[in-house]
């Protein structure tokens, strides 16, 4: 059994940043546990050309120390493509390329524990430490630390409708390793709203042609949402806009969330307009076997195993009408939706809730009652607003709890960054 000042569940971009920001600092012993055998950021969704949607220097490092060696340009620079970067002049990473950087910066770690799959979490309160057992492929193994960093991410959702459903639909998250397949189908049918819908719709418009399948884009959004990447409203994420939206009411913040979306799972400008491109191009052959349904949400669904088909009964919102789309392929492109793990149930009652059930994150990060234990990456929309899932945000957030951990403030955190005030002024009556 092992001792540590704190232990990190999950290792996805925030942990890996973390555990990057934590390596140089001697007086802070921490371990990260994960479930898989290795790194893979988003694997089904890594096509050739898509992109982040946020620039390099919302890497795992750099907006809390600029000169670590874990930066995205030193990965460039290590890796001989730092030149060709610089030619390209696009800010904006390919996918697939973060995804490589992030493994590279995983490789420079000793403390990260692969094939560890946390099963309990228990409060030892003899001594005040948390204890995490994990099964390993050479047996179980237990680790003690005063902190726990929850950093389990987000799992595949599946709406209601598609449930149990059978026969070989797949979530976006499965996409490339499918993509042979569905393209053997006499009819796809995409369903979501966001960028990964918009990407894999793109992509597979682009082999139309060459395929003779009918392609489908269902969404219930009331149109085709870029991402809003203005400057004023990148300001949202923000050390100001934090501070405003986790002070707000409750009621608030949850309506506030729920409008907000659009924030952060629109679609790129430029992949709208590419794809319209690419129809245009189509049409100059004649119809295109596509429909794009906007307004339409997804009510039912039904699979006949004899032919292979789905039938799904939509609802054209706007004019409250109902229809049903029958499609061989179905592609569900709807997003992850946090569950809290299992593990913690050994330690729920150490763990606040807010008025609906959900986590009561502090605005440390903590979510443990005594505000100082247990801290959150991610999964903090309802008080964090957008800046929560945003990756540039993560080394402020791990700025913070490196704070809360050490009791000093070794990477200097920004206070106030915005022109705008998103507040009344205070002192105003």
């Amino acid at each position: 059994m092992s001792t540590h000042d704190f232990i990190a569940v999950g290792l996805g971009p925030y942990n890996l940043g973390l555990a990057c920001l934590t390596a140089p600092i001697d007086d802070l012993d921490g371990v990260f546990l994960e479930a898989r055998d290795g790194f893979d950021w988003h694997p089904g969704m890594l096509l050739e050309s898509t992109r982040l949607q946020t620039p390099f220097i919302a890497d795992l490092v750099s907006l809390a120390d600029p000169t670590s060696p874990y930066s995205f340009l030193n990965y460039l620079k290590e890796t001989g493509r730092l030149y060709p970067f610089y030619i390209r002049e696009s800010f904006f990473p390919l996918r697939a390329e973060y995804n490589d950087y992030c493994r590279w910066a995983a490789g420079k770690l000793p403390n990260l524990r692969f094939g560890h799959a946390v099963t309990a979490v228990e409060y030892d309160k003899a001594d005040g430490r948390y204890v995490a057992h994990a099964d390993t492929a050479d047996g179980p193994v237990t680790h003690r630390a005063r902190h726990l960093v929850l950093g389990t991410g987000t799992p595949p959702y599946v709406p209601d409708a598609c449930a149990g459903l059978g026969g070989d639909l797949i979530h976006n998250s499965r996409y490339l390793e499918h993509r042979e397949a569905l393209r053997a189908k006499r009819s796809i049918t995409v369903v979501g709203s966001g960028q990964s819908a918009a990407e894999i719709y793109h992509d597979l418009l682009g082999d139309i042609g060459g395929h003779g399948y009918q392609l489908n884009w269902v969404t219930r959004s009331p149109r085709f949402f870029p991402l809003e990447y203005t400057k004023l409203t990148l300001e949202m994420t923000s050390p100001d806009y934090v501070d405003y939206f986790h002070a707000l009411p409750e009621p608030t913040r949850y309506r506030l969330e729920a409008e907000q979306k659009g924030l952060f799972k629109g679609i790129n400008a430029d992949l709208i307009n590419d794809i319209y491109d690419q129809l245009y191009a189509h049409s100059v052959h004649g119809p295109v076997p596509t429909r794009l349904l906007t307004n339409t949400e997804l009510t039912s669904a039904s699979h006949d195993a004899a032919t292979g088909t789905y039938a799904l009964g939509l609802r054209q919102v706007e004019q409250g009408r109902d229809f049903t789309l029958d499609t061989e392929g179905l592609v569900l492109a709807t997003g992850y939706h946090y569950r809290v793990p299992e593990f913690l149930t050994p330690i729920r009652d150490r763990i606040r809730r807010d008025g609906r059930g959900r986590f009561e994150v502090a605005r440390n990060y903590s979510i443990d009652h005594t505000g100082r234990e247990i801290f959150l990456q991610n999964a903090g929309t309802h008080t964090h607003s957008i800046t929560s899932p945003d990756l540039g945000m993560g080394p402020y957030r791990n700025s913070w709890i490196i704070r809360e951990l050490t009791g000093r403030e070794h990477y200097p955190i920004e206070k106030s960054i915005a022109f705008q005030e998103f507040g009344a002024p205070a002192g105003v009556a």
